[in-house]
């Protein structure tokens, strides 16, 4: 039995080139300590929050590989996962395989190009901490191509869709995702499609993107800039939190949001938008 119900978020691993300094950089910015182990053929570093596990870095091999923030799915049965992954338009980037005996993974990309992983349990069930200041919040994919999107994951995964900001002749801006059989409001929601606007240059590729809650959003976007980061977008106010978008001293983008200056009526790991 999962941990984590199918199709919901349940672990992020930075893939960095340097990860002495991914740890120097996230054990100031969230506090995180860190455990030297391995995960099948490759180094792999736990972040821990108080000793519990919240998030890994792992070194990038290949120099073609980005730097990124990965996001892993939980299924009960990865196999079949990636069969409906291929028969629903997408792509199998990484066929399932066990990690020695953490779990199976298995990488994957939906029609529009965003990449994300899958996680199947074994002794590792995913976060053992989240939704408090310095662990994981909220994820939500960043797309140009929502109807085939939307349609994509709700074959593979059966979320349940609650639509913000839809237009007749358009899709919504925002598509909250709840698992199969949950309620479809920002309550019972666990990830976000975002589309894409005009803004961004078109050469911005379909994505995940991750967020991290945060006690003081302004004060963690300095921190990130002192450390040899960037603020990308924000620091600004939404409905779910104030929210900004970092990259950290390598590249790698994320986000940060204090759910504690939230409006009422949304969930505490709730985030904000582009």
């Amino acid at each position: 039995m999962a941990a984590y119900a199918e199709g919901v978020p349940c672990w992020v691993d930075a893939m960095l080139p340097d990860l002495a300094a991914g740890r120097r950089f996230y054990g100031e910015l969230f506090g995180w300590t860190f455990a030297e182990g391995t995960a099948g053929y490759r180094p792999y570093t736990w972040a821990r929050l108080d000793g519990k596990d919240v998030a890994a870095l792992v070194p990038k091999s290949d120099g073609r590989m980005p730097i990124v923030w990965n996001v892993y799915l939980a299924t009960e049965d990865a196999a079949a996962a990636t069969t409906r992954i291929r028969e629903a338009g997408g792509r199998v980037i990484v066929a399932p395989r066990w990690i020695d005996d953490l779990g199976v993974m298995a990488t994957a990309a939906d029609p529009g190009g965003a990449v994300f992983g899958l996680w199947q349990t074994g002794s590792h069930p995913g976060f053992a901490r989240r939704d408090v200041p310095g662990s994981y919040g909220w994820t939500e994919v960043h797309t140009r191509e929502p109807r085939v999107v939307d349609a994509f994951y709700r074959t593979v995964f059966g979320y349940e869709a609650a639509a913000e900001g839809s237009g007749e002749k358009r899709p919504a801006d925002l598509l909250l995702w709840s698992p199969r059989g949950e309620p479809a409001d920002p309550d019972h929601a666990v990830a976000a499609r975002v589309v894409i606007g005009e803004g961004p240059p078109a050469e911005l590729p379909a994505h995940f993107l991750t967020y991290f809650v945060v006690a003081d959003c302004d004060h963690v976007s300095r921190t990130a800039q002192r450390l040899g980061g960037r603020v990308l977008n924000g620091p600004e106010d939404t409905p779910y939190g104030r929210f900004a978008v970092l990259a950290d001293n390598q590249g790698a983008v994320f986000a940060v949001i204090d759910t504690s200056r939230e409006g009422s009526g949304a969930r505490e790991n709730r985030a904000g938008r582009d």
